[in-house]
């Protein structure tokens, strides 16, 4: 759930917000361009004021995403300070040319909430992505964690196992897709990814709630199971393994998938601790001993 919102966060707020924001500032810019050269073409003059007035409205852009917030805002306080000061005093009479001086300020206004926003989103960001170290990914839609997520739960598993060895132990099992190119053939990737789910669903009726799930690509899933005597063990996996293996299911061609898994486990050993600490070798353990899994239907 966690990480659904993440990615959710991740893909709208930040993402959109600065996209958006930079078409804002593009917006503006190319339409007070084109209002000044209507006034060049309803006019046909463009005197040297026009040509600072013009600068002085696309500076005002710059200024306001370089500079702080509070400082943009005390510019404009103290530019609409001397802009009543002139009106009153020097200001001449035309209310075109006194309004058209309002752009400046209201730029500066713009490109400051603007760059605000964006900061806002960039350092949102920059969270999520700290919060995704922190926190290993769980897929959303087949609820299954990825390696760095088995990383950390073996990490965790393993510290509580050697710290009481006598009243902790935990089980990891491997179910592994045979003929994972020619089922990814048969079913598509849609398909391929609607198998993961169902397959998901069918490890998740087996276990206990206070077991691990994970996939680790390949066609490799794997599961953590706290407090499981060794000899439950082989009963666990059979009946997963079954369970996978009558998920019905249809290729492209309509036809049944005959779908093949091969299991394998390990039983946490203390005196072995220092191998769980290298998780790439766990999984290559768990990967031979699936290898030497016999499947009914070779034999």
């Amino acid at each position: 759930m966690i990480a659904e919102r993440m990615t959710q966060m991740k893909s709208k707020t930040p993402l959109q917000g600065v996209k958006w924001g930079y078409i804002l500032l593009i917006v503006i810019a190319l339409l007070q361009e084109q209002f000044v050269f209507l006034d060049i073409y309803l006019t046909q003059t463009y005197t040297a004021l026009d040509l600072l007035f013009n600068a002085a409205i696309l500076v005002a852009l710059i200024v306001g995403l370089l500079l702080p917030i509070g400082v943009s805002v005390v510019g404009i306080f103290v530019f609409f300070v001397i802009y009543l000061v002139w009106i009153a005093t020097y200001a001449p009479a035309e209310a075109l040319v006194i309004s058209t001086i309002l752009l400046i300020p209201a730029n500066v206004l713009v490109a400051a909430l603007i760059k605000t926003y964006l900061i806002r989103s960039i350092r949102l960001m920059e969270r999520l992505e700290e919060l995704e170290q922190k926190n290993p990914q769980i897929d959303p839609h087949t609820t299954l964690g990825n390696k760095e997520a088995f990383t950390d739960a073996i990490v965790k598993q393993s510290n509580l196992a050697r710290r009481h060895p006598d009243r902790y132990g935990f089980c990891i099992a491997m179910f592994k897709i045979d003929f994972l190119p020619l089922v990814q053939e048969s079913l598509g990737s849609e398909g391929y990814s609607s198998l993961l789910l169902e397959l998901s669903d069918t490890i998740q009726k087996q276990l206990r709630y206070e077991d691990y799930k994970f996939f680790i690509d390949n066609g490799r899933f794997v599961i953590i199971c706290p407090m499981t005597p060794s000899e439950f063990l082989e009963s666990l996996t059979n009946r997963i393994k079954q369970a996978m293996m009558e998920v019905p299911f249809t290729d492209l061609k309509s036809g049944p998938l005959k779908l093949v898994v091969r299991s394998g486990a390990l039983v946490f050993q203390p005196e072995q601790f220092g191998k769980y600490e290298h998780i790439d070798g766990v999984i290559s353990a768990l990967e031979r001993n699936t290898e030497t899994d016999l499947i009914g239907e070779y034999i």
